[in-house]
């Protein structure tokens, strides 16, 4: 029989994560196409570089505050399923199942999903990957084929080892942001084709108002995306306690910087107007000043950057299903550790599984995509909320990073995001009304499992 020890050893997974693999985590999940698309969205929702510029900002102190509420609980309760152990922790076991299922079913694998065929349309723009718009049979297309190739293959990569995983999700990372570095400053040495009063600029067909600010402002949290994936691999990153503060505040705070560098640089060479009819901003800008190898520089980084994020959200997203699995708020067998490569091999297949069906549903993913947006704002407010929970219930408990400003930072976070919500069924109501009523039909399954578990 093996020993106590080794039985609790062979339930974790093992800490092999540096404070750098998880600042490259946070910067590579960030930092996929969006900036160098939604320049178009913000320009055409606001109508001014300046305000596009405040957008940016806001959205950024915004993801660096939840960033910051993130760090404090993250580095007092440094285990694996971060979100769902702060709700789990702090509201009880039903709060933690709902966010699990819906980050299991829906959120993470529409985002992989998103991801995979997002790198498969920026390989369509070379002329060796044509053959991706073309048909296998019937309706089943070599992008939709590729697509699952690769989540497959990341996939066995993260079953494999987390730590290589990890290295080739860093390696990936900083080439993306030399890459972003050398495509801004093509264009400020541009000094033929730039111009300074485009800072100035304005777009006359613009929303406007209050509305277009918020339209803006949720595309620009869309770039911001993916600061929290981090969190759910704090069991496994080495003293937890520094490094976690270290990559969500340092990470998003590398991310706003690159953002605001880019968005200069668009900006500098193409005036309001043109930035909100471009498809694609960047490669327009970078076509300009290089001509043909501008634009497929921009193409070569968009790949990159994508394929650091695919790495990263694969290998986050399934340690949430493997952390309630561990607590029986789901099947146990999602529980199950690789005895060789000590990686949480089924939640990984789980996730990858779920991902392919929705690649096969091509034209209905997107929909679901968008249905998992309210969800996660929803469950940031909530989680980000569990800081004050902490703070009255365990005020004992050691906390290594204390958010600077508390109350004033969470309680702001949680304020925008309940705005953000408002808006979005303002907005979106179908699809607001729909993302409510999938969260909700996960209470019933709920009490249903736990029912089918306490009869065995």
């Amino acid at each position: 029989m093996p020993s106590t020890s080794a039985t609790s050893d062979s339930r974790e997974l093992p800490r092999v994560l540096t404070a750098t693999h998880a600042t490259a985590i946070v910067v590579g999940i960030i930092i996929g196409s969006g900036i160098f698309l939604v320049p178009r969205e913000m320009m055409a929702a606001v109508g001014s570089a300046r305000t596009v510029y405040a957008v940016w900002i806001v959205g950024g102190l915004l993801s660096l505050f939840g960033a910051m509420s993130y760090a404090e609980l993250a580095a007092m309760k440094p285990r694996v399923g971060g979100e769902y152990a702060f709700l789990h922790d702090a509201y009880g076991p039903l709060p933690a199942f709902l966010y699990t299922w819906t980050w299991t079913l829906i959120a993470k694998p529409a985002s992989i999903a998103t991801i995979a065929t997002g790198l498969m349309r920026v390989l369509g723009t070379f002329s060796a990957f044509a053959f991706l718009t073309h048909p296998v049979f019937a309706h089943l297309l070599w992008s939709q084929v590729l697509a699952i190739a690769a989540t497959w293959l990341i996939t066995g990569l993260n079953i494999v080892s987390t730590r290589e995983s990890a290295n080739v999700q860093t390696a990936l990372t900083w080439l993306k942001v030399l890459m972003i570095i050398a495509i801004a400053g093509l264009c400020f040495t541009a000094l033929h084709y730039g111009a300074w009063h485009n800072f100035a600029g304005t777009f006359s067909g613009a929303r406007g108002g209050f509305s277009g600010f918020m339209i803006a402002l949720v595309a620009a949290l869309w770039a911001y995306d993916g600061w929290s994936d981090v969190s759910q691999m704090a069991g496994e990153v080495k003293n937890p306690q520094r490094s976690m503060p270290l990559a969500l505040v340092g990470g998003v705070a590398i991310v706003a910087a690159l953002y605001m560098l880019t968005n200069a640089a668009i900006q500098y060479i193409l005036p309001a107007a043109s930035i909100a009819a471009a498809d694609r901003p960047a490669a327009d800008a970078l076509r300009i000043v290089a001509g043909n190898f501008g634009a497929g520089l921009v193409s070569i980084g968009m790949a990159v950057s994508i394929c650091a994020t695919f790495v990263g959200s694969s290998l986050s997203g399934a340690r949430v299903s493997f952390a309630a699995a561990q607590d029986r708020l789901f099947p146990s067998v999602l529980a199950a550790i690789h005895p060789r490569f000590r990686t949480p091999w089924a939640s990984l297949v789980l996730q990858a599984v779920l991902s392919s069906l929705l690649l096969l549903a091509i034209g209905k993913f997107q929909a679901l995509f968008s249905l998992a947006i309210f969800s996660e704002w929803l469950f940031y407010a909530l989680t980000t909320a569990t800081v004050f929970v902490f703070r009255i219930r365990e005020p004992q408990t050691p906390r290594p990073y204390r958010v600077t400003g508390y109350p004033v930072v969470p309680a702001l976070f949680v304020l925008a995001a309940l705005v953000l919500l408002v808006f979005s069924f303002a907005d979106q109501p179908l699809n607001s009304t729909i993302g409510a009523v999938i969260i909700l039909c996960g209470i019933p399954v709920h009490y249903l499992y736990q029912c089918s578990q306490s009869q065995r």
